[in-house]
């Protein structure tokens, strides 16, 4: 199997098979702690760092594992790796670990995880593995922090705050009030509705975006086409 190029996985992770936006993987996460800009940079940054050491471990044994205990053998690796980072969390943001809750250890059952898992890092080399990991990681957390920014600034009127839960107090005066001190807030956008509304917003955005880019290639290729010279031959008396 060819590897791919390094460009190609990193537009596939950001974009053009975003595990939020096309593979639409991981949306329970993605839907119930997007309530903030922290909660998604907090999620954001423990399912990165379990795509990439799983990925990794993967691809280093990849060669030793069986085919009939692949699948399995990756859910421990996923397993192990999550069971860290949710250590790591109670250690150092602990106050942000309750907040997030139940859905850090839930990042074992992410799909997304286990797709990339099975389907790259268990047929590739470790280098490609490793940044095929971080740059799915990576999509998918800016799709957490822009569901996160929008339904902050919508639902509370604010953005970054409570960030000195992941920070520590140096991040506590960080709060903006976006849309001013008087603003009441906006109840919906800070449940699990404006979360849909949200995402499904975002995902007709990038179909939007998409469909005009190939239109574009299309027409400048038909251009090309259509320019290009007849060439003749003869003399002329």
């Amino acid at each position: 199997m060819a590897t791919p190029e390094y460009s190609e996985i990193t537009r596939n992770g950001l974009w053009n098979n975003n595990p939020a936006l096309v593979q639409l993987l991981g949306l329970c996460p993605l839907l119930a702690v997007t309530g903030s800009v922290v909660n998604a940079i907090g999620l954001g940054l423990a399912t990165t760092a379990v795509l990439v050491c799983s990925n990794l471990a993967v691809s280093l044994v990849r060669r030793q594992m069986p085919e009939t205990v692949r699948l399995p053998a990756s859910v421990m690796i996923i397993a192990t790796f999550v069971t860290c980072a949710e250590l790591l969390m109670k250690a150092f943001t602990y106050e942000l670990y309750l907040v997030l809750g139940i859905f850090i250890p839930l990042i074992v059952t992410n799909c997304a995880i286990l797709g990339r898992a099975d389907a790259f890092a268990s047929k590739n080399p470790v280098l490609p593995s490793v940044v095929d990991g971080l740059m799915m990681g990576l999509g998918f957390s800016a799709v957490l922090i822009v569901i996160g920014a929008v339904r902050e600034i919508i639902g509370r009127g604010t953005l970054f705050s409570d960030m000195d839960l992941l920070l520590g107090p140096a991040a506590a005066n960080w709060t903006l009030p976006v849309l001013g001190a008087d603003y009441s807030g906006f109840l919906v956008a800070v449940l699990p509705p404006g979360a849909f509304l949200v995402a499904g917003l975002l995902i007709a955005g990038k179909n939007a975006i998409d469909a005009s880019i190939e239109r574009r290639q299309k027409l400048g290729a038909d251009i090309v086409r259509g320019s290009k010279r007849v060439r003749t031959t003869g003399k002329i008396q």
